[in-house]
């Protein structure tokens, strides 16, 4: 026998030594865990800025969906008009512009959760949704997921996605995303 031969791997002998039984198995390699449950990689996006549970006993249905573009000017695209309560949940905690979604949850308790938005004013402009894009030079307007030609100067970041949404008459919600 060699000097620096062994008759077994150094880590079974120490583990035998040490009174851990491997049973003459090779213990299980090391490797990265991507595939077992746990936390790893990035955080989600924080989706809403406040949520809030209000009683709100006169609010009929079971969802409503609102933007308020000032104090004075709230968009109700969904459920019922009569959202005084859930205006004044909100705005303990942001003032407008923001987005809301409220939700029943028990008799006349509902919960409602909104986040701030972003608002531009774009007369003159046609169509529902809105997408530029601009990289390295190149620009690419579409219009109602169609092609379009021209320019909305307000919309222009460079190298930046921006989308718009129309909230109400000439008021358009953007949301932008670098490139």
């Amino acid at each position: 026998m060699s000097l620096f031969r062994r008759s077994e791997p150094l880590h079974i002998r120490l583990a035998r030594e040490g009174g851990l039984d491997l049973n003459g198995a090779e213990p299980a390699p090391t490797r990265p865990a991507w595939d077992e449950p746990g936390i790893h990689g990035r955080q989600r996006a924080r989706e809403w800025d406040t949520v809030a549970t209000v009683e709100a006993p006169d609010l009929t249905g079971e969802r409503v969906e609102f933007v308020a573009l000032s104090p004075a000017a709230i968009v109700v695209a969904e459920g019922d008009t009569e959202i005084d309560p859930l205006i004044q949940a909100v705005e303990r905690s942001i003032q407008p512009p923001y987005r809301a979604e409220a939700v029943r949850r028990d008799g006349s308790l509902w919960a409602v959760a909104a986040r701030r938005v972003e608002i531009v004013r774009l007369p003159n402009v046609d169509g529902e949704e809105i997408e530029l894009s601009s990289h390295e030079g190149e620009r690419t307007l579409l219009v109602d997921g169609e092609p379009a030609f021209g320019s909305i100067p307000a919309l222009e970041r460079p190298e930046h996605v921006v989308r718009a949404r129309r909230i109400d008459g000439d008021a358009w919600e953007i949301e932008t995303s670098p490139l």
